[in-house]
């Protein structure tokens, strides 16, 4: 067997769907700010990885992280596996190409191809904060709403009104306490339901962490997808209008 220390670390981008002190006893990593254009490529060049998680990424200060990238960094024999946020849409758009997919919100997204984006999407503070999320997202709201139904707490009228409620709450103000409050709760619930609240971002991220060395075996024993990517002049346009060297995708030397 190859030894891993000779093969490159692995990559994760990490922002407000788990703590980097509760990721890092789970997977030995270099531990990255959640992606944004062009990361993928520049870290594949500072790091020569061996593979990348993308859990989260930033979409509103910066552009998204692009499907071009990811390609690019399997092409060149990096495994990227996505899970929970970003990554989970990122790995259901990309399935097909080779990209590796972990959790529940992944595979809700390849069900439903037009499901919102903004489902996992959060609001967060500054990096100097860690990324600490200051809303919830609706999936978590969803599949607590779906919980406690279950479990008597809400009938199910109550649990298709909060989960309009949410749906059609912008991410930027989608917190549980605000919409119970306006859906007419007692605020000596509101703390007790907060206990309940299920995390599944953070369940389906700590399960990417956990599956990535078994992941790795599998990726490195079976077929790579390495003829998906095609350099185009729009993703070169739109690296250099973010200040990255273009050649950067051209200099990287491809595994075999």
């Amino acid at each position: 067997m190859a030894d891993e220390s000779k093969m490159g670390p692995i990559l994760v981008f990490l922002g407000p769907t788990l703590r980097l002190a509760e990721a890092a006893p789970v997977l030995d990593a270099i531990y990255l700010q959640p992606a944004a254009q062009g990361d993928i490529l520049l870290s594949a060049h500072a790091f020569r990885p061996r593979a990348m998680i993308l859990i989260d990424g930033q979409f509103e200060d910066r552009p998204a992280v692009r499907h071009k990238e990811i390609l690019w960094a399997m092409a060149q024999g990096i495994v990227v596996i996505g899970a929970a946020s970003m990554g989970a849409l990122r790995a259901a758009e990309l399935n097909e190409f080779g990209m590796i997919g972990v959790g529940l919100i992944y595979r809700w997204y390849r069900r439903w191809r037009l499901a919102p984006d903004d489902a996992v999407a959060v609001h967060s503070g500054p990096a100097e904060l860690g990324f600490l999320p200051l809303t919830d997202a609706l999936v978590d709201l969803r599949r607590t709403f779906s919980t406690l139904a279950r479990r008597r707490f809400l009938t199910a009228a109550e649990r298709d009104l909060l989960t309009t409620m949410a749906r059609n709450t912008n991410f930027r103000e989608r917190r549980l306490e605000a919409i119970l409050r306006t859906a007419g709760w007692r605020e000596e619930r509101l703390k007790e339901l907060r206990k309940e609240i299920v995390g599944q971002k953070k369940l389906d991220a700590l399960l990417a962490l956990r599956s990535a060395p078994t992941l790795l075996l599998q990726a490195n024993t079976g077929p790579r997808v390495s003829n998906a990517w095609v350099a185009t002049n729009t993703f070169v346009r739109d690296l250099e209008a973010s200040g990255i060297d273009s050649n950067l995708v051209n200099t990287y030397k491809l595994n075999p």
